[in-house]
């Protein structure tokens, strides 16, 4: 896990970085205009921005971790400089309006779970069982907040959202786990739809999927 990372896996990272900072600093901004052109409120168009940083950062990065990755040293740096990044706009009042809001720092708790699921993952050498909570995170959350936008036009809670979620997580958990990844893409779909005050879902989703996953398959490698 704290092995000296390759050059190779260095230059890695300052690629995916730049990536994250592209889709966070530039596209989303686009998107924002956009969404704001064809007539949606702010607050909206700052909800389906999240969702795509959630897929197109979070969810594409996690997918390449297991094939890019032997030491979490590098993984760990990138976590830290995006989430200092993230919470700065916060403490300066200075927010990335298009995807921040100064209600909450979710966007922080991201990333910070995001980190610590896959450090875990590294820890026990089983980094399957940490990529799959995390892309219950940013797919599965990143679908059923699209949903919820969709329906309702604003950010709320509904089981229309979460069915939509289950129907992203379930066949890519079933496809590693089979049956474990089925119960536990149940799980983590059914306790998104709980927030117990600033333990919002971005904690929960992969703390539940992870948990669940570990107890019913050990922290064995399964490729």
């Amino acid at each position: 896990m704290f092995r000296i990372p390759t050059l190779e896996e260095v230059a890695i990272s300052f690629v995916l970085v730049g990536w994250v900072l592209f889709v966070s600093l530039f596209l989303t901004k686009k998107t924002y205009e956009a969404f704001i052109a064809w007539g949606y409120t702010h607050n909206v168009a700052v909800y389906y921005n999240r969702k795509i940083i959630h897929m197109l950062t979070g969810g594409l990065i996690a997918i390449l971790v297991p094939f890019l990755y032997k030491s979490f040293i590098p993984i760990g740096v990138m976590v830290i400089f995006l989430a200092i990044g993230n919470y700065l706009p916060h403490k300066q009042n200075r927010l990335f309006y298009w995807y921040q809001v100064k209600e909450n720092m979710y966007e922080v708790h991201f990333i910070l779970m995001w980190g610590l699921v896959i450090m875990i993952g590294f820890l026990i050498d089983n980094i399957w069982i940490a990529i799959v909570p995390i892309l219950f995170m940013s797919f599965g959350d990143g679908v059923t907040g699209i949903v919820r936008n969709l329906l309702y036009r604003k950010r709320t809670k509904s089981w229309w959202g979460n069915l939509a979620m289950f129907a992203v997580c379930a066949p890519m958990a079933f496809a590693i786990f089979n049956f474990a990844g089925l119960i536990s893409a149940t799980l983590a779909s059914i306790v998104e739809r709980f927030e117990f005050g600033l333990i919002d879902d971005n904690i929960t989703v992969p703390l539940v999927g992870f948990v669940s996953l570990l107890l019913l398959t050990g922290p064995m490698k399964i490729i």
